[in-house]
């Protein structure tokens, strides 16, 4: 007998009982799907039995965990499916890329994408093989089959991968520290997958397949309504600026992490800072040569989630656009913050510094339209310690060939800069838009590799412990759903600023400050998650990373002020 303890009631259960079945039990108290349990604050997938006395709570669809499980498995319901049309593993090779709104961008590999993907250049996929896939996904959910977990020695999993043609996940274990492997098995597909399952495919019944350029979209829920599966949002510019992003790992051979722990071992990695530095210093400079053609532009505006590292591109563009003649000078839209006992609080009774009403937008046009006017304006400089805002005899007049440089999270929204004529201003999307994939079926989240940035960089400049930093987050991303994210495809031009190798230099950093969380912290499930995160990277020293490189943000060591 083991006793379980769920929402404060304790009750007997005669062994063996699985977490499935407390799950069933409960299911009536929750408002969205049982995915996972956590008991004696260790998350357990639900396949598992209960082996001794514990207190148990639930994570359902709604819940950040619970909500990757889902999509991690839908995922994988996904791969079965192509494998199943195509014939075979080996036959239906396909990769998860990126997300775009709330789709995954999925493609065909190898000989299934010559034979599916028809046209020159940007080629278009068949329609008919992924309303087949779609069709095979949703027989598979009505069967509910199990999705069964087996920890498989390192040596046997690599010969099972082998055998099913999964060459990157072969690449990956051969820098597997550990001795054994889980491998999740969906009716004799089998798979490594980062991160927890669903017990079985019956879970997953909310999501779509939607053809899409060379490839197909998983459209499945969000968190905040995870039993409606939303439409398919085109987002043109972004796709083809991680499009573009792919294409360049593709051709240095660097699509996964295997891909760049080849390259670090090898004694390439020098050669390939270099070379992306350079890429993003090229890129950098198209977009200064387009603001200076244009002739008319006097406002810059640059707005990108947090760690994007915003601050370091707009010095690197305005060093740009001093070689096209112009003058640039740079504003903090931050400078315009209303005097703190005057910002709006949220939901949760804080300080709301990230909505627009958090910004004095009056005075913001005011002070923009009298410099588009030639008249001279004092600029204004927000104190962070008293939470004023502070006059102090810093002057501005523009000039004939000069520039403002205006960094803010509401840069994209015109509300803001509202007063200012449409031809003056050039706007930047700018974000770290992770291309690296762990291996072919488990996609880097860009927010993770922003949330590992910004733990270093708070860390070094701030104090700030992780816990606070991960504590702070869900806040965060709040912010960037609502203020920035919709704005995103009226951006003038896009910058990805994310390095392909910067995880292994970040590692060093972030690894300490992840083993500080405390285990009784509701922190802790994410820093453990970063830290297995992490193991799949060989650490590198940030020796050879220039001194103007977006990774000196948030490591140290940068030739600007950041």
């Amino acid at each position: 007998m083991v006793k379980v303890t769920v929402n404060g009631v304790c009750r007997q259960y005669r062994s063996p009982v699985t977490y499935e079945q407390l799950a069933a039990e409960h299911q009536k108290e929750y408002d969205h799907k049982i995915v996972l349990a956590v008991a004696n604050n260790k998350i357990k997938e639900l396949y598992k039995n209960v082996a001794k006395d514990v207190t148990v709570t639930f994570q359902t669809t709604a819940d950040r965990i619970g909500h990757d499980t889902y999509v991690r498995s839908a995922c994988m319901l996904m791969l079965k499916a192509v494998s199943d049309v195509a014939g075979s593993p080996q036959e239906g090779k396909a990769s998860v890329e990126f997300s775009i709104g709330r789709g995954y961008f999925c493609m065909p590999r190898g000989a299934l994408a010559q034979k599916l993907v028809s046209g020159e250049g940007a080629g278009r996929i068949d329609p008919s093989f992924v309303q087949k896939v779609k069709e095979r996904m949703q027989e598979l959910v009505r069967e509910d089959i199990p999705v069964m977990k087996r920890a498989y020695p390192t040596d046997e999993a690599i010969e099972l991968f082998v055998a099913q043609g999964m060459d990157d996940k072969v690449r990956l274990f051969r820098y597997r520290r550990g001795s054994y492997i889980n491998v999740y098995c969906l009716d004799g597909y089998y798979d490594y997958n980062y991160g927890y399952m669903v017990p079985s495919t019956g879970y997953l019944q909310y999501f779509d397949l939607v053809p899409y350029r060379n490839g197909m979209m998983l459209m499945l829920p969000d968190r905040q309504e995870p039993e409606r599966v939303p439409a398919l949002e085109t987002r043109e510019k972004l796709f083809q600026v991680l499009e573009r992003s792919n294409d360049w790992g593709a051709e240095m051979g660097i699509e996964t992490v295997g891909d760049l722990n080849d390259k670090i071992c090898g004694g390439d990695l020098a050669e390939l800072v270099l070379v992306q530095e350079a890429l993003q210093e090229r890129r950098i400079g198209e977009i200064a040569s387009d603001i200076a053609h244009r002739g008319n532009v006097k406002f810059v505006m640059i707005a990108g989630p947090s760690s994007s590292g915003k601050t370091t591109f707009s010095h690197r563009l305005s060093i740009q656009l001093k070689t096209h003649g112009l003058t640039p000078h740079p504003i903090a839209v931050d400078d315009y913050f209303v005097n703190r006992k005057d910002t709006p609080l949220d939901e949760d009774g804080n300080y709301n510094f990230e909505c627009l009403e958090a910004i004095d937008v009056e005075g913001f046009n005011r002070d923009m339209c009298d410099l588009l006017a030639g008249k001279r304006v004092e600029m204004p400089r927000f104190n962070f310690k008293t939470g004023l805002r502070e006059y102090k005899g810093d002057f501005l007049k523009l000039g004939e060939d000069d520039i403002l440089v205006i960094e803010g999270i509401h840069g994209l929204n015109d509300r803001l800069s509202h007063s200012l004529p449409l031809e003056s201003k050039y706007k930047i999307y700018i974000s770290a838009l992770t291309s690296l994939n762990v291996d072919y079926h488990n996609r880097i989240a860009t927010t993770d590799g922003r949330l590992i940035r910004r733990l270093v960089r708070d860390a070094r400049t701030r104090g700030a412990s992780a816990t606070h930093t991960l504590r702070m987050w869900n806040s965060v991303r709040r912010g960037e759903e609502e203020n920035i994210f919709p704005f995103q495809e009226s951006a003038d031009a896009m910058f990805n600023s994310a390095l392909i190798y910067e995880l292994s230099v970040l590692k060093q950093y972030a690894e300490p400050l992840l083993y500080s969380v405390e285990r009784d912290t509701p922190e802790f499930f994410e820093a453990k998650r970063l830290l297995k995160f992490l193991e799949y990277f060989l650490g590198v020293s940030s020796e050879n990373i220039p001194q103007n490189s977006i990774v000196r943000e948030f490591v140290g060591g940068s030739c600007f002020r950041v």
